[in-house]
């Protein structure tokens, strides 16, 4: 069974940095791409970063580019999401999801099937 659990969220001052993680069981989370979502109250999904199986490429959303890292531990089949400068923009409810279906599109929501519960990530002013 496919279990992805999510660990790392809270509270930040705006500035500050967060990492989040994302550990991966019942799948070898290196055979697959992985993507990182968000959803703040009233908002739609946001595309935040992903990578590709083969780690060869990674893909940031336009309003975090510079400031977040998407990054996988094989050992650990664990998969983070390094938030630096964080803002209060940046405050929603963040998902890992993996592309367990290969759809490739990993920047779109549509490629991932289980989206789980997520994470909280709230910045303050």
């Amino acid at each position: 069974q496919v279990q992805v659990v999510e660990a790392g969220g809270g509270l930040v001052q705006a500035g500050g940095s967060l990492r989040v993680s994302c550990a991966a069981s019942g799948l070898t989370v290196s055979s697959y791409g992985v993507g990182w979502f968000r959803q703040a109250p009233g908002k739609e999904r946001e595309f935040v970063a992903a990578m590709t199986k083969n780690g060869d490429s990674t893909y940031f959303g336009d309003s975090v580019k510079g400031r977040f890292t998407i990054s996988r531990d094989n050992a650990k089949n664990t998969v983070y999401l390094q938030m630096n400068s964080l803002k209060p923009e940046d405050t929603a409810l963040y998902y890992c999801l993996i592309d367990l279906a290969g759809r490739r599109r990993l920047w779109e929501g549509r490629s991932y099937d289980d989206w789980g519960q997520g994470i909280q990530v709230t910045v303050s002013s």
